[in-house]
This record gives C-alpha cells, structure tokens and sequence, in this order.
C-alpha cells in the first residue's frame, strides 16, 4: 500500500476518534465537569497506554498545569488511575475504562450535593416562612405561607426520593433494575 495512502487513513482514523471524544466531552459537561477535563479523559481513554503529563500536553497542545488540575479531578472522580510502567520514572496515569462505575461515581457526586444544598435549602424556607407566619396578622399572607409551606415540604419529599435513587445508583443496585448492556451477548 502506498505511503499516502497509509497516511490518510490514520489521519482519517483520528479525526474520528478527535469527534467522538468531543462527544464526550460534551457529555461530562452536562455533569458540571469542563470541556477540557472531558477531552482530557477522551485522550486517556483512547490512548494504547498510560500518559504522562508531557503525553497528555502534547496531545491536547494544553498547560501542563492544566493536564495537572484535570488528572487530579478525573482521579477524584474515579475515572483516571496511577498507573506504572517498568523504566518510566514519571507519574503515569490510565483511564478507568469501566464507563458504568464512572457514571456511578459522578452521577452520585454531583447529584448528591446538590440534592443535600436543595434539602437544606428548603427547610431553610421553610422556618424563615414560619416565622412570618408566627409575627404577621394578615390571614391572606398566612393562607399564602401554608400554601407556599405544602410546596415546599412536597419538594422535600421529592428532594428526600431523589437521595433514595442516588444512594440506588452509587451502591450500584440500579443495574439490578437497568442491567448494563453486554455488546458480546447482544
């Protein structure tokens, strides 16, 4: 086969593999987590070994302090490792290719804080309302704020079912309900 045309496939194969890890990219966005923490991932996961920092840089032309930041994060998140290779004296880290406990992890995370701050939140309102309730006069503010405290105490319980899943999903009992997909049994 021609050089050239050795050459175009790679190149073809790559700017393929460049758009799907945008992909994802855009999908951990939707989880709170940046583009180029994603791209980051992307680049680990697709890569046939572990990188060091300077690898992760090259490839994604960043600072090495933000393939630093983004390692730390991913490594928080589960979704990156150490790794070691016989001769390399550099820290050197692999993607975690287990896509389901990654979600797991980020999914639970995210979620989870988010959910307890809405909770507090909440019963925050709640008192503040109650003690409105417990100064005013006024019955139609008094109607309002019992209104308002019936809402409040229902997004409480929805807040309180949401805990319940998220707890489902990091103990990983929701493949009990959702099994993961097996392409080699398909």
């Amino acid at each position: 086969m021609p050089k050239n045309e050795s050459n175009h496939e790679w190149s073809k194969h790559e700017e393929i593999v460049d758009k799907f890890v945008q992909v994802i990219a855009k999908n951990m966005n939707l989880y709170g987590i940046q583009p180029s923490v994603g791209r980051l991932y992307g680049a680990l996961y697709f890569n046939d070994g572990p990188m060091t920092l300077d690898d992760m840089r090259d490839a994604l032309e960043m600072s090495k302090t933000s393939m630093s930041t983004g390692v730390r994060a991913l490594a928080e998140m589960r979704m990156v490792e150490p790794a070691f290779k016989k001769g390399v004296r550099k820290d050197l880290y692999k993607a975690d290719d287990d896509w389901y406990k990654s979600f797991t992890s980020l999914f639970g995370n995210r979620w989870r804080h988010h959910t307890e701050s809405n909770i507090d939140e909440a019963e925050e309102a709640i008192h503040a309302l109650e003690e409105i309730k417990e100064e005013t006069d006024n019955e139609k503010l008094t109607e309002k704020i019992d209104l308002d405290i019936e809402r409040l105490r229902y997004a409480q319980n929805y807040y309180s079912w949401l805990m319940r899943f998220i707890q489902v999903v990091e103990t990983g009992e929701i493949f009990n309900f959702v099994p993961k997909h097996d392409l080699n049994k398909s």
